[in-house]
C-alpha cells in the first residue's frame, strides 16, 4: 500500500489520540468523516494499523520494575523457536533480534525484583539459551509508543518539503 500525505497525517493524529471523533480527524486532513473512516479501514486491512490499545502506567497497576534482558543463544537457527517460547511470557513487552553481544533483547515489566528473578530463571531454562544479561531500569526519561513519521508539507512556490510529525 502506498501512503499519501493524508494517510500519513491521519496516522500521526491516530497515534496521538485514537479515540478522537472521525469528524475531528477529518477536519485535520480536509476530509469528511465517512472518507476518514474509509481510509482508516483501508489502513487497517493493509496492516499499517495493527490495533488500538490503552497505554497503561505500569506503576499504577503494580508493575514497578522495568528491565531489559539480553539473551545469547547457542545457535542462530534457534532464534525462531526461542522467540516462540518467549512470546507467550506475559511479562515480555517486546522481543527484538539484535546485533552485538546478545541475540535477543527483551523489554519486560514485573511486580518486583523477586518476579524479575523468576522470569530470568524461566528464560534461562529455554532450550538454546546460553546466557542472559539483565539491565534494570532505574527511571524512564523518555518513552514514545508511536512511530515517527515524516509528512510532506507544502513549501513556498508550490514545491513540497518534508516536515517532522
Amino acid at each position: 500500500m502506498t501512503l499519501d500525505d493524508i494517510d500519513m497525517r491521519l496516522l500521526v493524529a491516530l497515534q496521538q489520540d485514537c479515540k478522537q471523533p472521525l469528524a475531528r480527524l477529518g477536519e485535520g486532513v480536509g476530509l469528511s468523516a465517512p472518507s476518514v473512516l474509509e481510509r482508516v479501514r483501508k489502513l487497517e486491512q493493509a496492516g499499517v494499523i495493527r490495533g488500538y490499545h490503552a497505554l497503561l502506567d505500569g506503576h499504577a497497576v503494580g508493575l514497578d520494575v522495568t528491565a531489559f534482558i539480553g539473551v545469547a543463544i547457542n545457535y542462530p537457527k534457534n532464534v525462531a523457536a526461542i522467540d516462540a517460547q518467549v512470546a507467550v511470557l506475559p511479562e515480555v513487552m517486546e522481543c527484538h533480534h539484535v546485533t552485538g553481544g546478545q541475540t535477543l533483547l527483551m523489554k519486560v515489566r514485573v511486580k518486583n525484583t523477586l518476579a524479575l528473578e523468576d522470569l530470568i530463571s524461566r528464560i534461562r531454562v529455554i532450550d538454546g539459551v546460553e546466557r542472559t544479561e539483565t539491565m534494570v531500569v532505574l527511571s524512564t526519561l523518555t518513552e514514545h509508543p508511536r512511530v515517527h513519521l515524516e509528512i510532506p508539507a507544502p513549501a513556498e512556490g508550490g514545491r513540497r518539503r518534508r516536515r517532522r510529525a
